[in-house]
């Protein structure tokens, strides 16, 4: 048709005043709930790019490298009652963003702080773990594509605390270190790494590379753009459990995930009718770049 809207055609630019707005509410209500939310799961012990939860396309290398663009304020905790049930989001039956204090949105919270919570009792999860489990969000963009998405990235206790060595040091300790020699987490290329010693999925840090001073112009641009605020933003909505929605993925980028496997149609009789996806420490690193 001559008189067809063609603003989403192939090339199309988006207006400029369009690019930072923020979904309302009436176009959340017709999506059916659903979410352009990027977010880099490492479920089974391999990177998979999910879109409003839908897996569409996974890396299976053992480590990528992304620069971490934003980090929550605080470690935040969850705790589900239920056990995990493939293709089903699913709300926190008790969460807090600080892990101080329960979400003043939880009508009915486990208990009025977290610290004597009997959900934070070892024993009261798995074996001896806890039932609420620590979490910390960050917002992180892939090296070879600096200036595209960001994407939240969760990650487990097990990928926050303890101490490593070589080269393969859990978030904080990573971190600190890095801080030690007056560097930002923010102005290196981070190694994440999956710890292959371990059990669960547990990620391991290892400094690659200094950004150059462009580079870092991009990071801190992307620090504070929405997408990098929603990634690091603890929020949960009501509903308790809800079928994944199924969003028109955008194309995971170039070399570094695969799509994911697309199952063939399933072609059915018709019936008739009635009618008719040897790492070096830091210090060896920093070394390096001195020279």
């Amino acid at each position: 048709m001559a008189n067809e809207m063609s603003l989403f055609t192939t090339g199309a630019a988006i207006p400029a005043h369009f690019a930072k707005r923020e979904l309302s509410e009436t176009t959340k209500a017709l999506m059916g709930g659903s979410s352009d939310a990027r977010r880099i799961s490492v479920r089974g012990n391999i990177f998979r790019l999910t879109v409003g939860g839908q897996e569409v396309a996974k890396n299976e290398d053992r480590a990528m490298n992304i620069i971490i663009a934003a980090a929550a304020p605080k470690t935040s905790r969850q705790y589900y009652a239920g056990t995990y049930q493939e293709g089903v989001v699913s709300s926190p039956d008790c969460w807090s963003t600080d892990g101080e204090v329960p979400s003043p949105t939880i009508e009915t919270p486990k208990n009025h702080n977290c610290a004597t919570c009997p959900m934070n009792i070892a024993g009261s999860g798995q074996g001896s773990g806890r039932a609420c489990r620590y979490t910390h969000r960050l917002a992180v963009l892939l090296e070879n594509d600096m200036h595209g998405d960001v994407y939240e990235l969760s990650l487990a206790a097990t990928s926050l605390f303890g101490k490593g060595e070589n080269g393969k040091m859990p978030l904080f300790q990573y971190a600190k270190q890095l801080a030690g020699h007056g560097m930002n987490v923010t102005d290196v290329v981070t190694e994440l790494r999956f710890d292959t010693d371990s059990a669960t999925p547990k990620m391991v840090f290892r400094a690659v590379r200094p950004l150059d001073e462009k580079e870092i112009e991009v990071v801190l641009d992307k620090a504070t753009s929405l997408e990098a605020i929603q990634a690091i933003t603890t929020s949960f909505s009501a509903a308790k459990k809800e079928e994944a929605p199924v969003p028109a993925p955008k194309p995971a980028p170039q070399g570094l995930f695969k799509d994911a496997p697309v199952a063939e149609p399933v072609v059915r009789e018709k019936k008739p009718s009635a009618t008719v996806a040897n790492p070096t420490d830091l210090e060896s690193t920093l070394a390096e770049w001195a020279d």
